[in-house]
C-alpha cells in the first residue's frame, strides 16, 4: 500500500472513531437528560401530592368548622331562649311562697286575702322585670284606636271619650321590640 492509501485508511479509521465517539457522547447526554427528566418527573409528582395532602387537609378541615358552626347554630335557636326562662322562675317562686304561706299560716281571712294581694302585686312586678330586661313592653291603649296594635272586640258609647278613641281595655297587648305579641283588646267610642 502506498502513502497515500495508508493516509486515507487512517482517516476514514479516525472518521469512524470519532463518529462513534460522537454517538457514544450523544448517547451519554441522552442518559442524563434522560435521567434528569425522570428525578424532575418524580420530584413533581411528589409536589403534586403534598399540595394533594394539603388540600385534602384543609377541605376536611373547613368541613369540621362548617359541621360546628352548623351545630353552634342549632344549639342557639333551641336554647335562645334560655335567659327568658331563667328570669321567669322568680315569678314562680313567688306564687309557690304566697300558696305555702297560704297553707301554713292560721290567719284570718283578711290579713290572708291581703297577703295574697301581696303575693300576686310582688308576682306581676316580677314579671314585668323580666319582660323589661328582653325588651318586651306593654301596647299603648290610651287614644285613637290603631288597627296594627289593638283588637276592637266591642263598641261602646261614652260622652268623655271623641269617636273612635279607647273606652275600655279588656285584655293587655305585648310588643317584643318592635315586633307585636299579641294586639290589646279593647272596646271604642262609637258615637
Amino acid at each position: 500500500m502506498s502513502n497515500e492509501e495508508n493516509k486515507e485508511e487512517l482517516n476514514q479509521e479516525e472518521t469512524s472513531e470519532n463518529q462513534e465517539v460522537e454517538t457514544s457522547n450523544e448517547e451519554t447526554t441522552e442518559e442524563v437528560v434522560e435521567v434528569s427528566s425522570d428525578d424532575k418527573i418524580a420530584e413533581l409528582e411528589n409536589k403534586v401530592k403534598e399540595e394533594q395532602e394539603k388540600y385534602l387537609r384543609v377541605h376536611a378541615d373547613f368541613e369540621n368548622i362548617k359541621k360546628r358552626l352548623e351545630r353552634e347554630k342549632y344549639q342557639a335557636i333551641e336554647y335562645a331562649s334560655e335567659k327568658f326562662a331563667k328570669d321567669l322562675l322568680s315569678p314562680i317562686d313567688t306564687l309557690e311562697m304566697a300558696l305555702a304561706a297560704e297553707q301554713a299560716a292560721d290567719l284570718p281571712a283578711e290579713e290572708l286575702l291581703a297577703k295574697l294581694k301581696e303575693g300576686v302585686e310582688l308576682t306581676i312586678k316580677n314579671f314585668y322585670t323580666a319582660f323589661e330586661k328582653h325588651d318586651i313592653t306593654t301596647v299603648e291603649t290610651d287614644g285613637e284606636f290603631d288597627p296594627n296594635i289593638h283588637d276592637a272586640i266591642m263598641q261602646a258609647q261614652s260622652d268623655e271619650h271623641e269617636d273612635g278613641e279607647i273606652v275600655q281595655v279588656m285584655q293587655k297587648g305585648y310588643m317584643y321590640k318592635e315586633r307585636l305579641l299579641r294586639p290589646a283588646m279593647v272596646s271604642i267610642c262609637k258615637k
